[in-house]
């Protein structure tokens, strides 16, 4: 049977996508805030961000497990309500966490936007129901991507008609890692579970590629791969013949 994927939305190829925002955090620009968000807008990038789970249910806008790098707070960030996550100030600048629904209306289809639900690869699929929900009216050119290939099955089965990418790498050693089995990792690094995952695009860690799984995704069923995060020219140019776009932060890319 052959394999089919969604397309990504037309141009969304154009402009190189800005990693959290076009975040600088040493310029009061914090990473996943309105404020990173509207300097992407500005600059016409496309905007990746990060999506937790509050206590709640609700999607938040905000990469970390733990609230304690960026905010004033402490602790696992799905331990607060959304409305006390919104009040937290972060160490920098004067941004509030946003939600999902914020960042649609402050987007407004004006840049693409490639969200990325992070996971514990406990199984916990419940995010899956509040983001299909908001994806269903939202308009712009608009892709969700995860690590974990259970979180693209949930949002398939939440209802999410947007393309669906897997986000992966070469090596899962590192210390998020650890409570998976070696048979779990040697299944992410080698896309394994793509006739379950059925992806849309790949998102690979730049620094693996050229890399068997999503270089035969490519040249042989013409899907379309991402790479993270570059900061760079160099490393743009270096992977450019592999990918069909990058996500970026640091540097302004040519």
């Amino acid at each position: 049977m052959p394999v089919s994927f969604r397309p990504l939305p037309a141009g969304f190829m154009a402009r190189p996508i800005a990693h959290r925002g076009l975040h600088l955090i040493e310029n009061g620009l914090v990473e996943n805030t309105r404020t990173a968000f509207d300097a992407a807008i500005t600059g016409r990038y496309g905007i990746e961000c990060d999506i937790q789970a509050s206590a709640d249910g609700e999607a938040m806008v905000f990469h970390d497990f733990l609230l304690d790098r960026l905010t004033e707070g402490a602790g696992r960030t799905d331990n607060l309500p959304a409305a006390q996550l919104r009040t937290l100030a972060f160490k920098v600048g004067t941004d509030r966490m946003e939600t999902l629904a914020d960042l649609f209306a402050q987007v407004a289809g004006r840049v693409p936007l490639v969200v990325e639900i992070k996971s514990r690869f406990d199984g916990d699929g419940r995010i899956a129901t509040r983001v299909a929900a908001l994806a269903r009216d939202y308009a712009g050119p608009l892709v969700f991507k995860s690590f974990d290939p259970a979180k693209l099955v949930a949002l398939r089965e939440a209802g999410v008609m947007q393309p669906l990418g897997i986000v992966g790498e070469s090596d899962y050693s590192h210390g998020e890692y650890d409570h998976l089995s070696a048979e779990e990792k040697r299944a992410l690094a080698n896309l394994l579970h793509f006739g379950v995952s059925r992806p849309d695009f790949i998102s690979w860690n730049h620094k693996d590629l050229p890399s068997a799984g999503p270089y035969l995704a490519r040249s042989q069923l013409g899907m379309p791969v991402m790479s993270w995060t570059i900061r760079s020219q160099e490393a743009a140019d270096k992977v450019a013949p592999h990918v069909d776009q990058i996500v970026f932060e640091r540097f302004t890319p040519a």
